[in-house]
């Protein structure tokens, strides 16, 4: 098998998939469809992984450098000699890091689903639908241009549309759909604007050619792009900031962040594919694809440091205050999409280092693993107990030791605990900060220390605070198939952090990142300040979370209610757009428009009324008109018409 053809069956396997189960699976496939998805994605991942040992240690590194290659390339569409829509695939570090993450974390949620799915009716469309989404994000991330991006960026948000409402007989779940895949359609207008002024002034759409042009010191397009403005603001600006409104519509920030949390009506492993690896990181993958270009424009790069850290900090508050476990854990993506972002952004405020794009990469990969653990995890919990409020949880560690243990590490990764692989890739993020920005490093400091707190206390309420429910004892903590991917990704959670990552991912040859020892000891020790905390609030069922909340008062109401972000979109949509703007545009619609062109046919009709006797088929009625006629012309010409 040559090359070009490997590679292209990864993202082809999973579409069969979608193709086979979504036509023929309901009929012929109900009860193999997860066995036939999970092997179709073990190949898939299989190849992945040949891919990326090709790449990495066989033909990518030319010079001591990692060069892109592209095995697969043709034109689509064709619109003028120098600009046309390509499709291909692209393999550089950043695509072939992203190859291997969205496959494995794909393969372990199609095997935790043949457990966790087992006996809904709707089993073989689950799984063309993973099929689907797993298509669409390896397209995304192979793209060779950026409409080729942007096709498979509103495929994925049709896939998670899908995914998020499976179950439709919810009113629930499809709100939260609906809410999702709207939310981040306002964001892809901004995508897709953006898209068009860089392909106009770069009159490019592939991805090396258009930064090539708009990097070259000496390029005419990036003289014209930049010295072009509106509003006293570059050209190039409002191309870059456009394109990161898409990136943070699909990576919920803030303030476009509403819909990650109800996207938790979907189905569980579906919360670990989507909103803990792939899809929500895609805005993070989108400006480290254009990163060089990025680089140039220091205004935009500071707008992406303070929408991260902003995310990151009132994602981290809000977790602190939730009750059901998944959206605890979607608040929690919220705040780690910030570090990865903001990360991106930092080097903005000082000059000689790209450290963040390879800090903040390294941070997507590593919480890939920790975060889809922990969304299993709690699928897992939830399979047990079948509910997802912490209340009626607590003292499951003996009755699950297996989700107790995994769930652990993964908890222990994401609060920064060394040497789990949460660790490593924060502490890059943090000296990053450091060097660049030190508001943004103690805002980042903070936050990881309030990260561990809302992840122990999510530890301690679930498998400590109180003893089992009667219940519970006689439940089963789960088949194989679920077990198997906890126990893989709390491998992965523990030692892929050990990994050299910047000597494989990183921009222009890159650097290694050095973090000394003493520069580790704050966030560590904030770390464990805050298991502290969450250990005396709630190792233990006590009065002291009821004290505390009753003595913060509307703050703690505040938080609790999410900063009434949600209130304030349905006040701006229903008060404002809707009573405001709507209904007077449907009064005018109904009654000038439809009004000026129902009075126009009343009058037509009436006067057609009024003639259509003369339409008689009366031989005498029409021999009496003519006549008539001839004499009223006579009598005009003889007697009135004077020449």
């Amino acid at each position: 098998m040559n090359y070009t053809t490997y590679i292209s069956l990864i993202p082809l396997l999973p579409l069969i998939s979608f193709v086979v189960f979504g036509l023929f699976g309901q009929k012929h496939f109900v009860r193999s469809a997860g066995i036939l998805g999970t092997l179709i994605l073990l190949a898939a991942t299989v190849l992945a992984f040949y891919t990326a040992y090709q790449y990495f240690f066989v033909t990518g590194r030319v010079n001591g450098v990692y060069q892109p290659i592209e095995p697969l390339k043709y034109t689509w569409l064709q619109f003028s000699p120098g600009m046309s829509i390509d499709m291909g695939i692209l393999l550089d570090p950043a695509s072939v890091m992203m190859l291997v993450v969205v496959t494995v974390v794909s393969l372990m949620v199609h095997v935790f689903s043949l457990g966790y799915m087992k006996g809904e009716e709707r089993f073989p469309v689950y799984y063309a639908f993973l099929g689907l989404f797993t298509f669409s994000m390896l397209g995304l991330v192979l793209s060779t241009n950026i409409f080729q991006i942007y096709i498979f960026w509103e495929l994925v948000g049709v896939s998670s549309f899908l995914l998020i409402g499976f179950y439709y007989d919810r009113p629930a779940a499809v709100a939260a759909a609906k809410k999702a895949f709207i939310v981040t359609r306002f964001a892809d207008l901004g995508f897709l604007i953006g898209i068009l002024i860089l392909a106009f002034y770069s009159g490019t759409l592939d991805f090396g050619t258009l930064i090539h042009r708009l990097t070259d010191t000496h390029s005419s397009q990036l003289a014209q792009i930049t010295g072009t403005g509106f509003l006293g603001v570059s050209i190039l600006s409002w191309a870059l900031a456009l394109v990161f409104i898409g990136g943070a519509g699909k990576s919920a920030m803030f303030p476009l962040h509403i819909w990650l949390p109800d996207a938790m009506e979907g189905p569980t492993p579906v919360s670990a594919l989507i909103h803990a690896a792939t899809m929500v990181v895609a805005g993070v993958y989108l400006v480290a694809r254009l990163y060089p270009v990025y680089l140039i424009d220091g205004t935009i790069l500071q707008l992406i440091t303070w929408v991260g850290a902003i995310s990151a900090f009132l994602a981290a508050i809000i977790a602190c205050t939730q009750t059901d476990i998944k959206r605890v854990l979607a608040y929690s993506t919220i705040s780690q999409i910030g570090y990865m972002l903001f990360a991106l952004g930092v080097p903005a405020y000082g000059a000689g280092s790209n450290s963040g794009y390879t800090a903040s990469l390294f941070h997507l990969f590593t919480h890939a693993f920790f975060k889809s653990l922990l969304f299993l995890g709690a699928g897992s919990v939830i399979h047990f107990v079948h509910t997802n409020e912490m209340g009626n949880m607590g003292g499951l560690r003996k009755l699950m030791p297996l989700t107790h243990a995994t769930f652990l590490i993964a908890c222990l990764a994401i609060a920064g605990i060394p040497p789990f692989a949460g660790f490593f890739s924060k502490e890059e993020i943090l000296m990053t900060a450091w060097q660049h920005n030190k508001l943004i490093y103690y805002g980042a400091l903070i936050t990881s220390g309030i990260t561990a707190f809302y992840m122990f206390r999510l530890y301690f309420r679930i498998f400590w605070n109180r003893s089992a429910a009667h219940n519970h004892v006689h439940h089963s903590e789960g088949p194989w198939n679920m077990k198997l991917p906890l126990l893989l990704l709390a491998l992965a959670a523990v030692g892929v952090g050990f990994i050299p990552f910047a000597h494989y991912v990183s921009i222009n040859g890159g650097e290694e990142i050095s973090i000394p020892l003493g520069f580790s000891m704050a966030p560590v020790l904030l770390a464990i300040a805050g298991i502290g905390f969450a250990y005396v609030l709630y190792y233990k069922e006590n009065d002291r979370p009821q004290k505390l909340a009753t003595a913060l008062g509307g703050l703690y109401k505040t938080v609790k209610q999410k900063f009434y972000f949600d209130e304030g979109y349905l006040f701006v949509t229903k008060k404002i757009i809707f009573n405001g703007m709507a209904k007077p545009a449907a009064w005018i619609d109904k009654y000038l428009v439809d009004g000026t062109m129902n009075g126009l046919g009343w009058v037509t009709t009436r006067f057609s009324a009024s003639i259509k006797a003369w339409q008689s088929g009366s031989i005498q009625s029409y021999a009496l008109y003519f006549f008539g006629g001839i004499i009223a012309l006579a009598a005009l010409f003889i007697y009135l018409w004077k020449p």
